[in-house]
């Protein structure tokens, strides 16, 4: 064991390194949290304190007063001696910030990963959904009973039964722990509301490496296209939202259950995405041909989509890199590679193509 005094920034830190495999400590110089983006929604009238009267959510009077909302809440996390630039993880449908803290057994996520290799860390809730629930816009959240729908669409298995050799944990506990990271949204989804938050943080930081999951894929192309501090993409799983350059917009593509289509934007604001090098990852259990069942059948026309329109940046001179995690060797992952089993491995694989592409 070699123990080492340094100072940085006028503060003594002790950092003991062990071999044998004991992670290396976390040092934060800085954290904290922060909303950034969203809009003020204000009623007419004049407010009137005494009229007002106590507090009664059944019978208020809203004239004169204003509601702060739409807005994206920030985590963030600055280690010692940091990177250039920082990460910035964005959440899918129905998560949240959750999605990259922890695994739902309990390791660590890519937050304390990726902090360990010295990056600072931006994690965020979009508008609507988790610390940032203040919406403008009212909408109606169900109580439906669906945990074994995301069971399958987040391609863990079916009904109740694991795919075989899946990286998830079979402990009763990791599933419960994973059915309550789904969070409702508390207004309307309104994906431009999203990215307009999303570049505002990027305003507010400065460059930076954008990474997404499922939902949040296509919106972060979109937000690429309009804030060029964003210097790469890491996308897992991307499954709506992809943008072509008008006229090579392909054909909706089928799929038992739905159909994708894609966005056209002009040429012009299109060729920012080849300006930026990024890179997909796709798990298993992905059928090839169609199939039965709803829940893999929608990653089969993501994943066709996400080949074409990685044909299409490329063809444009853009540098993107599409990856299916089996032909790396690695088996059984989910539509959450970040938290599966093998997490570890998927987050080298990450921190890889960072070094390759010079974004740490």
């Amino acid at each position: 064991m070699t123990r080492q005094i340094y100072s940085v920034l006028g503060l003594a830190f002790l950092s003991v390194y062990i071999s044998h495999g004991q992670k290396k400590p976390m040092m934060i110089q800085d954290q904290g949290s922060f909303t950034v983006g969203g809009t003020v929604k204000t009623s007419p009238g004049t407010f009137d304190p005494i009229a007002q009267g106590a507090f009664n959510p059944t019978d208020q009077s809203t004239e004169g007063q204003t509601l702060h909302g739409d807005h994206a809440t920030v985590f963030f996390q600055i280690p010692v001696e940091a990177r250039k630039l920082p990460l910035v993880f964005w959440h899918g449908y129905g998560q949240s910030m959750r999605t990259w803290q922890t695994t739902p057994d309990g390791r660590e996520g890519f937050q304390s990963i990726f902090l360990r290799r010295d990056f600072p860390v931006y994690l965020l809730d979009q508008p609507r959904r988790g610390l940032s629930g203040r919406s403008t816009k009212p909408t109606t959240i169900s109580a439906g009973t669906d945990d074994q729908l995301w069971f399958g669409i987040f391609r863990v298995g079916v009904g109740t039964e694991y795919y075989p050799d899946v990286q998830f944990s079979k402990d009763p506990e990791a599933l419960n722990q994973y059915f309550r990271q789904i969070t409702p949204d508390t207004g309307p989804l309104d994906i431009m509301v999203n990215i307009d938050a999303v570049s505002a943080l990027f305003d507010k930081i400065g460059k930076g490496v954008l990474v997404t999951h499922s939902h949040s894929g296509g919106q972060g192309w979109m937000t690429a296209l309009k804030n060029d501090k964003i210097k790469g993409i890491v996308a897992f799983e991307p499954g709506s939202n992809f943008v072509f350059p008008e006229g090579e917009v392909p054909e909706t593509i089928p799929y038992v259950g739905g159909a994708l289509s894609a966005r056209g934007v002009p040429l012009a604001e299109f060729k920012r995405l080849t300006e930026i090098p990024i890179i997909i990852y796709y798990g298993d259990y992905i059928p090839d041909e169609p199939v039965e069942n709803p829940a893999q059948e929608q990653w089969r026309a993501a994943l066709a989509m996400a080949r074409l329109w990685t044909a299409t940046v490329n063809k444009n001179g853009g540098d993107v890199t599409l990856v299916q995690l089996t032909d790396k060797g690695l088996k059984g992952n989910t539509h959450f590679p970040m938290s599966d089993l093998n997490n570890e491995k998927i987050a080298d694989l990450m921190y890889d193509w960072l070094e390759n592409k010079k974004l740490n």
